[in-house]
């Protein structure tokens, strides 16, 4: 692994800290899951809108859906 890559990885790591802090303390506060998540889903779709355009974002969008199917996001699988 190169020194880019130790990098972003790194800022990806940070990152995730900082949005599971902030999602704490506003579970904390009362905002509900549901809540946070359309936020957040909004917040970063129209970020990486503005930084790559919506066409790209779409593309990045219609390939959510097998990765949600292949078990990317669940954090809690169990295996049979």
């Amino acid at each position: 692994m190169d020194i880019t890559e130790l990098r972003d990885r790194s800022q990806k790591q940070a990152a995730l800290r900082y949005i599971i802090e902030a999602w704490e303390e506003a579970l904390h506060d009362g905002i509900e899951p549901e809540m946070l998540a359309n936020a957040s889903l909004f917040a970063a779709l129209s970020d990486l809108v503005a930084m790559y355009g919506e066409d790209a974002v779409a593309t990045m969008a219609d390939r959510l859906s097998k990765r949600i199917q292949h078990g990317e996001f669940t954090l809690n699988r169990t295996t049979q």
